[in-house]
C-alpha cells in the first residue's frame, strides 16, 4: 500500500513540473521549419526567405516573430529578406 502512495505521490508532482516555457510563449532563436509560417516566395533565395518570414511576422506581432541578429548583421539577403518582410506586413491592416 505505501508503494501505491508513493508512486501516486511522484506522478502527482512530475504532473506538476513546468518545462520552463509558459504556454503560446515563442522560445528564443529560430523556429524549426515544421513550425513556421509558410509564405510563397518562390524563386527567392532560402536566406530571403527566411528574413521576409522572420520580419513579417515580426511586424504582425505574432508569436513567430525573430530578428536573427547574427545573421541580419552578416547575410545581406537576409537582412533584405527580413528588412521588406517587416515593411510590406507592417503596412497591412
Amino acid at each position: 500500500m505505501r508503494l501505491i502512495a508513493v508512486f501516486f505521490l511522484i506522478t502527482v508532482v512530475t504532473g506538476c513540473a513546468t518545462t520552463g516555457q509558459i504556454q503560446g510563449e515563442r522560445p528564443d532563436g529560430p523556429l524549426p521549419a515544421t513550425t513556421r509560417p509558410v509564405y510563397n516566395l518562390a524563386g527567392y533565395s532560402p536566406a530571403f526567405k527566411d528574413g521576409y518570414i522572420d520580419g513579417c511576422e515580426t511586424a504582425k506581432k505574432t508569436r513567430y516573430g525573430f530578428k536573427d541578429q547574427r545573421r541580419f548583421a552578416a547575410d545581406s539577403q537576409y537582412k533584405l529578406g527580413w528588412n521588406d518582410g517587416f515593411s510590406i506586413c507592417e503596412r497591412k491592416p
